[in-house]
């Protein structure tokens, strides 16, 4: 089972007024998430935009971790930020889903918490007249995987390009994924750019990069990227060594360009926001053991990991982003 108390005691010196029913609902939370506010979307997106336009924007913490799957994002510092509210009601939208284990969770955080559930009280599932009064509680419940994206959004306007750079496995496809939910953007992925088999050769892969066909990212995507139209490109299927249908990208302002070597100088100055994702080397193999296989992951360790690494370093790949998450 999650321990719960490194959260609770962060809650408790954040949250001096907490009632006992408000750890209870904080148990609750982070054990079902948002499972329980989104029976009828509608009606949560019209209470979601009154609670917005009546909340004052503050300097609070823009998130705070309330167990390692949730958070609660503050509506104050979201407004205080300037970041449209419908960015914020996606990102709660996208985390509602059922919990299997959340009845078995939310008794092992009310043990953690010293509570037993003789000891709930009734109005549980609100905080208590006196937290609310101090604190005057006005957030979103979202899975925690959406944290990633909060240092990136701030950086983000209406339109732009969001270049997504970085290690192996280190969750470029995941973070852009999740900034296509919470911003309706259209995704480019760097992985269907690899090399065809004409331009494998000895001197384009002895150049930091080389592996990526730049040339056809070039033609094909680069005259789009600022075009608010839906658009297509060629994918290239490593498995096959031939290219494999279009990839589809959303119309849309804003345009996410993820995967290795986007940053790459070849490519210009094309992102109006360059993010590095980062990695540490024993996470880093774990992942790709998971998620490739064994065999995978040798070919990973002894080529594909030594190319990346050598692409960061002679670029300055990771001390050159505007942000590294």
């Amino acid at each position: 089972m999650a321990n719960i108390q490194p959260y609770l005691a962060q809650q408790l010196v954040l949250h001096p007024s907490m009632q006992m029913q408000d750890i209870v609902k904080l148990c609750y939370q982070a054990a079902f998430g948002a499972e329980h506010l989104l029976s009828n979307v509608n009606k949560a997106r019209a209470y979601f935009f009154e609670e917005y336009a009546r909340t004052n924007a503050s300097d609070v913490p823009l998130f705070e971790r309330i167990s390692d799957d949730v958070c609660r994002v503050n509506l104050a510092a979201w407004k205080q930020a300037g970041l449209p509210p419908e960015w914020l009601f996606n990102i709660f939208a996208a985390s509602m889903y059922p919990r299997e284990d959340g009845a078995a969770l939310f008794f092992d955080f009310l043990q953690q918490a010293g509570l037993e559930p003789e000891d709930i009280p009734v109005a549980a599932v609100h905080h208590s007249a006196a937290y609310r009064a101090a604190e005057q509680p006005a957030y979103r419940i979202v899975c925690a995987r959406f944290a990633r994206l909060l240092p990136i959004l701030p950086l983000m306007g209406m339109m732009g390009v969001v270049a997504i750079d970085g290690r192996a496995a280190s969750g470029k496809t995941t973070m852009a994924r999740h900034l296509a939910i919470a911003t309706g953007s259209g995704v480019v992925h760097m992985d269907d750019f690899f090399l065809p088999g004409e331009l494998r050769n000895p001197e384009r892969f002895a150049a930091p990069g080389g592996n990526i066909h730049h040339e056809r990212f070039t033609a094909e995507v680069m005259p789009q990227l600022r075009n608010r139209e839906a658009f297509h490109y060629r994918i290239f299927d490593c498995t096959r060594m031939d290219y494999n249908g279009d990839r589809q990208v959303a119309a849309s302002t804003l345009r996410i360009v993820e995967g290795a070597y986007s940053h790459h100088p070849i490519l210009g100055m094309y992102a109006d926001i360059r993010v590095f994702a980062d990695i540490d080397q024993q996470v880093q193999m774990e992942r790709i053991k998971k998620r490739n296989g064994l065999e995978a992951a040798a070919v990973f360790e002894k080529r594909w990991i030594p190319m990346e690494e050598e692409y960061i370093r002679a670029y300055g790949v990771d001390t050159g982003a505007d942000v590294v998450v």
